[in-house]
């Protein structure tokens, strides 16, 4: 079963400046390890080492928030769109520092 998956511009490094890859899994876990075999590293920007989604991306199946469908174990089926967007916070003059951790390159703190 075939799954399409919308890449950010911040992890297009991941999938060689490809906007949509494609991807199999029955859920968003099943997905997330294939996509982590085609493109090394990926799967490490978005799940932390605990397991769960970062909380610094967002992730929708089908213009649904995964976070409501069961997270990692959100089912999908063939056909299905899943879009990664790096979440959006802070304000005029402020950098959430969201970007830079979903990069992987966050600078140290106090730095």
């Amino acid at each position: 079963m075939s799954v399409d998956v919308r890449v950010p511009t911040i992890l297009r490094s991941y999938t060689g400046g490809a906007k949509t890859v494609p991807g199999t899994g029955d859920t968003l876990a099943g997905l997330l390890a294939d996509l982590e075999t085609r493109h090394p590293g990926l799967r490490g920007r978005l799940v932390t080492e605990e397991g769960a989604l970062h909380r610094f991306v967002n992730v929708y199946v089908n213009d649904e928030d995964v976070r409501f469908l069961g997270a990692l174990e959100a089912k999908l089926s063939a056909g299905d769109t899943v879009t990664v967007l790096p979440a959006v916070a802070g304000g005029a003059g402020q950098a959430s520092g969201a970007s830079e951790a979903l990069a992987g390159s966050a600078s140290p703190a106090g730095g």
